[in-house]
């Protein structure tokens, strides 16, 4: 059973004890100010509940900022590779720009630390992925 950690305009971001499951589901474009606000809100709820899986549903976001962009994969990417997130799913966006750097974020994550990225366009391929089971980091 899903409990909503935090919800805005443009984000709800939910997570799953039994499953140690996050998500957040983006609506729209997000200014810088909405942006880093709700990427940082998804960390400390990683953190807080020492999640293992994560699902980032980005069929409705829209572009990301350059700047933005740039900010996550230097202050945020570094702490969710350092995380207890082991899998993280994407939910592909119908924008273009969106996709576009969201394939690029996640080509700095690739082979860094013990996350598995994987983009889907099902939601339900998606979550069956994530739910198969998956070994506690070690610490």
């Amino acid at each position: 059973m899903s409990t909503v950690y935090f919800q805005n305009h443009v984000v709800t971001i939910t997570f799953d004890e039994e499953y140690k499951l996050g998500e957040a589901i983006w609506n729209g474009f997000l200014n810088t100010k909405d942006f880093r606000e709700a990427t940082t809100t998804c960390l400390q709820l990683v953190e807080e509940h020492q999640l293992l899986r994560w699902l980032g549903d980005n069929r409705k976001m829209k572009a990301i900022r350059p700047t933005d962009q740039e900010w996550f994969v230097e202050q945020i990417l570094p702490q969710l590779l350092a995380s207890s997130l082991r899998r993280n799913a994407t939910l592909t966006s119908e924008d273009f720009f969106n996709r576009t750097a969201v394939e690029q974020i996640h080509q700095k994550a690739t082979g860094k630390g013990e996350m598995v990225i994987k983009s889907f366009s099902s939601k339900a391929l998606a979550l069956a992925w994530l739910k198969e089971p998956i070994s506690e980091p070690t610490y």
